[in-house]
């Protein structure tokens, strides 16, 4: 039977959950043997656990209770906004095994690693630069959900948002910092399998069970959720989606830890797969939720985020309402932990060993670890001011899309790619991308558009004009790591 609060054994399951993440990071610890262990756990990764680890990652508390929430609140949006990013992960997937070959031929273990070895240090601290604070601000996001969730206990065991997002930040330090790539993928095939069933599964047939079918859903349905519609803001967050895929630094870790590039390759395209069938799914779940819930999830939870947690409470009876919850943290979890990584492995490899580059192995594990307790703590400032997870993702993407995504696509296949244009084009990127959200986002366009083509353009043409006739071997790959 359905209920509206959460019960004794729904908090035990959800603390229960946490409890076995953390478990699982310290179990794979031991597998930590060098810093290659750490960052890309070795490349051993087949194409299942790719796959696990893909999905869980580009569905995380953003792309599902940010998404949700965006459907509950602008309907159709939601789509309109997640198929360019299935596009564009569609698009990746075709380019993983160039990457997966390139990390296995000239030890490559991240994208300012190609960077360096391609147009040389100054690019490769700008690019990690920019990675470090965008993983952390997705991190954020991830964080905000997190604690959407918690303190929505709070009427059960006292818990505030604040406490909530504390609360995240321990369990994502714990296994992250403990495991490494080990930890953060084999716990994603975990929360992958919870994900699926108790949330995107089980929710939405308990929904429509409670609305009395598909035919009372549509018939009760308003108009103006399920309408397209497309607006300069809308623009801006598709083409943000597109270009960010090219250069997702989460992804790239995914496909040099692959064991060769056809199973980068499939697990990419299987996750990617998966993804695009959820994104109906969490329509659905945005837009029912004002046929069982009403239309005050901002006035009585704060955020829209709360829309499927509180779904889930709803709908679902005891027991399974907390095997629900866990699965939306695990997929929170799942993408947290993913970022985070990424963010250790820029601020230590690919930034601190740049200028100290005698630093010892074991020492480069022990900072590493550090960096993981640290910089969720800058993620914890921001999703205390910040306290929308799309609202978040979409600030911490924005102009990552705009800089990063073409010079990291030009990094990977042209030849005329040069170290002043791929600098010219990052700066240009970033500069009209910060100067057109300062300005207000003139014309009502997301500032990712403008970004973009400045890049393009910058990058273009400095490259051209700088261009000497070079040896191409770097970009030539053995067929049989493609």
């Amino acid at each position: 039977m359905a209920h509206d609060q959460l019960q004794t054994i729904d908090l035990v399951i959800i603390g229960a959950y946490l409890i076995a993440l953390v478990l699982i990071g310290v179990h794979f610890m031991k597998k930590v043997k060098n810093i290659g262990d750490y960052y890309i756990a070795g490349r051993t990764f087949g194409p299942i656990v790719m796959m696990a680890t893909v999905c869980a990652t580009i569905i995380g508390g953003s792309g599902l209770m940010g998404r949700a929430g965006v459907a509950y609140s602008d309907g159709f949006k939601a789509v309109m906004t997640a198929l360019p990013y299935l596009l564009g992960m569609f698009i990746f997937s075709g380019i993983s095994g160039r990457i997966s070959a390139i990390g296995f031929q000239h030890n490559v273990s991240s994208m300012p690693d190609l960077f360096e070895r391609r147009f040389g240090k100054t690019a490769k601290i700008i690019l990690g630069a920019m990675i470090a604070f965008t993983m952390m601000g997705t991190v954020a996001s991830q964080v905000t959900a997190t604690a959407t969730i918690i303190s929505m206990l709070g009427g059960e065991i006292g818990l505030s948002y604040e406490v909530g997002a504390l609360i995240a930040c321990i369990v994502f330090m714990i296994y992250t910092a403990t495991s490494g790539l080990f930890g953060v993928v084999y716990t994603d095939v975990v929360q992958f399998f919870m994900l699926l069933i108790f949330v995107y599964i089980l929710i939405p047939i308990a929904s429509l069970y409670t609305v009395g079918g598909f035919s009372n859903f549509t018939a009760n349905l308003d108009p103006a959720l399920a309408k397209p519609y497309i607006d300069g803001d809308i623009l801006g967050d598709i083409v943000t989606y597109l270009v960010f895929t090219l250069a997702g630094a989460e992804m790239w870790q995914r496909a040099f830890a692959a064991k060769d590039g056809k199973s980068a390759k499939r697990g990419m395209f299987l996750g990617t797969l998966v993804y695009g069938v959820t994104i109906f799914l969490v329509f659905f779940m945005g837009v029912i939720a004002h046929q069982i819930i009403g239309d005050d999830i901002l006035a009585q939870y704060g955020s829209t985020d709360a829309t499927v947690p509180a779904l889930a409470i709803t709908v679902l009876p005891v027991g399974l309402t907390g095997l629900a919850l866990a699965g939306i943290l695990s997929v929170i979890m799942s993408t947290a932990d993913s970022y985070l990584l990424v963010s250790v492995q820029t601020c230590v490899h690919d930034i601190v060993k740049t200028f100290k580059p005698g630093l010892r192995e074991k020492n480069e594990i022990r900072l590493s670890r550090i960096f993981a307790i640290v910089l969720p703590l800058g993620a914890l400032v921001i999703a205390l001011y910040i306290k929308n997870a799309y609202s978040i993702l979409m600030f911490a993407w924005s102009f990552y899309a705009a800089a990063a995504g073409l010079p990291a696509f030009a990094a990977l296949y042209w030849r005329k790619a040069t170290k002043a244009g791929i600098i010219a084009g990052m700066v240009s990127g970033f500069a009209v991308c910060v100067g057109w959200k300062l300005a207000g986002l003139p014309f009502g366009l997301g500032a990712t558009v403008p970004g973009a083509i400045a890049c393009a353009v910058a990058l273009v043409c400095v490259s051209l004009v700088t261009y000497k006739t070079q040896p191409s071997g770097f970009l030539e790959v053995s067929k049989s790591k493609k």
